[in-house]
């Protein structure tokens, strides 16, 4: 057993709606983990919430922990530690790093959210083996990680592979948080995406399934449509399908640029498998570029909810401390 495989790490997943993090060993097997609602009411309290979470998993620890990883949906500076800005959460022009480490007396390293889950991916994953690959989240909002020659691709900064921000429908609603943009892939595609065609379809059908939730005021999100669709409700394969139908739109112009050999879709909305999966397909057997479209292989992330933080743990276990 080498050095690595023995080593204990934190990985933590600080994501648009919840954070999770977890004790990892070299095996990339996860030995405890915790998870909480994401907190937006200020960046300061955010941070707070993070060290208090990691703080509880190092209490709890029965190995000693060698340093932690951060994946987090930011722009990042990589030379500095610093996490430049944020979309979805009130995070921005921050020493990241220093600020962690500080607190909880340990190596700190950081990427981006989704950087991290591709890097879990390439590790152990579905793109394990790939030299050239791409990965989305789709989630809250979608996260982006490109895969070249066997490494993840970070751009001149760190920032690179917002793939989430890639412009859709330069007339379509404008994007959220922090984005200036209109009809990007996520503002099109996302669980946010899928919560508003839902609602909207809702307002105006009162009396279908979707439309008496609404109605009784009950919540009206990505796993109640996802329920709803899965039991054949017309409104909720609908939305489902204008997903799928945007999620294909932005993979084949990826596919277009890129020709991937590999392309994993991750995050939580596509838990629904085939109702999003099959438009999206759909499309890029369709509209995509020959050999691009026939060549890649599309194919759902193997770590699931888990690939953010097993992805962070990565970076903590590839240093060299």
């Amino acid at each position: 057993m080498n050095a690595t495989s023995e080593k204990i790490v934190i990985g933590v997943d600080l994501g648009g709606t919840h954070t999770a993090a977890g004790l990892v060993n070299g095996r990339l097997e996860v030995l405890a983990a915790e998870k909480q609602k994401t907190v937006k009411s200020d960046q300061e309290a955010l941070l707070k919430s993070i060290v208090s979470l990691v703080r509880g998993l190092l209490d709890h620890s029965h190995a000693p922990v060698a340093a932690i990883g951060f994946g987090i949906p930011s722009m990042i500076d990589q030379a500095h530690g610093r996490a430049v800005m944020s979309v979805n959460i009130p995070l921005a022009d921050v020493d990241f790093v220093t600020y962690m480490q500080n607190r909880l007396e340990l190596p700190v390293f950081i990427d981006n959210d989704a950087n991290v889950a591709a890097l879990a991916e390439l590790r152990a994953g579905a793109a394990q083996g790939a030299k050239q690959a791409l990965m989305i989240t789709v989630g809250t909002g979608i996260g982006g990680g490109i895969i070249i020659d066997g490494e993840i691709y970070r751009g001149a900064t760190g920032s690179a592979a917002e793939l989430g921000h890639i412009v859709i429908d330069v007339n379509g609603p404008p994007c959220q948080g922090a984005c200036p943009n209109n009809g990007c892939f996520e503002t099109m595609a996302s669980g946010t995406a899928l919560n508003r065609y839902a609602k909207e379809l809702a307002a105006g059908q009162p009396g279908s399934a979707l439309g008496r939730t609404l109605k009784d005021g009950q919540a009206v999100d990505g796993a109640l449509v996802s329920r709803l669709a899965h039991e054949g409700d017309p409104l909720s394969l609908q939305a489902m399908a204008k997903i799928g139908f945007y999620i294909g739109v932005g993979v084949t112009s990826l596919v277009n640029v890129f020709n991937p050999e590999v392309f994993v879709l991750g995050g939580g909305i596509m838990e629904a498998g085939g109702l999003i999966l099959d438009p999206a397909l759909a499309y890029l057997r369709g509209k995509g570029l020959k050999p691009n479209r026939d060549i890649v292989k599309v194919v759902r992330a193997r770590f699931r909810a888990e690939a953010g933080m097993i992805g962070a743990a990565c970076l903590a276990l590839d240093a060299e401390i």
